[in-house]
């Protein structure tokens, strides 16, 4: 080889080496730009007609050294018809549990129309404890599970159909036809599934994640939720999705809101990306569910607020055994929807929900509109 030629190919390697360190540079710039946006302050944050009495309530969150189990509320709204300025309701609540030890990753989906006491403002269903901000939502979310729950994620329709697009689409098992029709939202949000594995986009999978049409009404629509959201998780642990993570983030970013730090985001996504999904619950489960009339409106009491606790923790030690109890339809429901892998929807085929109802328009139990 000549000397000429030896040149040549160090020069070569030398721009390759500064391609790939400027596209290194460019990539985490970019994530760490994008994650320290997502925290939105003063006009932009969705909380600020509430913050002032929201931050009084509660305290920053925790300095967080990887090693103690971390507890994120999801929370999505649907913000059709509020004024502005105004903070909708949660429209689903879900915490995720990360245990850095363990390597576990547990997800709960909490009922909206669960009965509890709001933090400063007397008994009502949780999905309202959003309307006072997110510390207050963050400490009803807790105070039912009997954990802290130091961080939050919140976002609305258009946050997750700009998620799933982002990450090219889902495919995913449709465990049955779905549809439904509204004259109010001038057909903008109708639902019209058909049964079997398909790709699912945004708009198609925001269609999945909120029909409730059916004999369980929320109660099979939380298992949906949680099975989906396992999907786009397992979606974004894909090479492709990681690549793309910048774009990803551009996507999504002006739709959500958060207090987690960019510090501890890495840290939470190291520990995600090296844990296993553990399972997924219905908070509170089927057996602790009493429905009474509160005010004219139909609600969820838990029978036992320490049971329940004492259930979440029996989770986080040793993951109980589903059994099969009785619904006032006469189905056989699972204790916790959506518990077992064999009784859920899945993105990977084969599987079916537990629910086979086929009946596409009858009334939620809580009397409450679509959302």
């Amino acid at each position: 080889m000549t000397s000429r030629t030896k040149r040549t190919l160090w020069s070569v390697l030398a721009v390759v080496i500064v391609a790939i360190v400027g596209f290194a540079v460019y990539y985490f710039s970019s994530i760490y730009n994008q994650l320290n946006n997502l925290h939105k302050e003063g006009a932009n944050s969705p909380f600020k007609n509430v913050q002032q009495v929201d931050q009084v309530r509660a305290s920053e969150p925790p300095k967080w050294e990887g090693t103690d189990m971390v507890n994120i509320l999801l929370m999505g709204v649907d913000g059709r018809g509020i004024q502005k300025g105004e903070v909708p309701r949660s429209d689903s609540m879900m915490v995720v549990s990360l245990d850095p030890v363990k390597k576990k990753i547990h997800l709960f989906s909490i009922l909206r129309d669960t009965y509890v006491d709001i933090p400063g403002y007397g008994k009502n269903r949780i999905n309202t404890a959003i309307t006072h901000g997110p510390n207050t939502a963050m400490k009803a979310a807790g105070d039912l599970l009997g954990i802290p729950v130091q961080y939050y994620v919140y976002t609305d329709f258009q946050g997750f159909i700009k998620l799933v697009d982002a990450v090219g689409g889902i495919d995913f098992k449709v465990e049955k036809d779905m549809h439904y029709t509204s004259n109010a939202d001038k057909h903008e949000y109708d639902i019209d599934l058909k049964k079997g594995m398909q790709h699912l986009d945004g708009k198609t999978a925001l269609q999945y994640v909120r029909f409730r049409h059916d004999a369980m009404s929320d109660f099979s629509r939380s298992g949906r939720q949680r099975a989906f959201l396992e999907a786009v998780a397992q979606k974004m642990q894909t090479t492709t999705s990681i690549a793309n993570l910048p774009n990803i983030l551009e996507q999504v970013n002006p739709y959500i809101d958060t207090n987690l730090s960019v510090n501890d985001m890495w840290k939470l996504a190291n520990v995600g990306y090296q844990s296993a999904f553990a399972g997924s619950e219905q908070v509170p489960p089927m057996k602790q569910i009493v429905e009474k009339n509160v005010g004219g409106a139909q609600v969820l009491t838990v029978r036992d607020p320490e049971e329940l606790k004492k259930y979440v923790q029996d989770i986080f030690n040793n993951p109980p055994v589903q059994t099969q109890e009785q619904d006032q339809n006469g189905t056989k429901q699972p204790d916790s929807a959506s518990s077992s892998k064999a009784d859920r929807p899945s993105f990977t085929g084969g599987n079916k929900t537990g629910n086979e109802d086929t009946s596409t328009q009858s009334t939620p139990k809580t009397g409450q509109k679509e959302l």
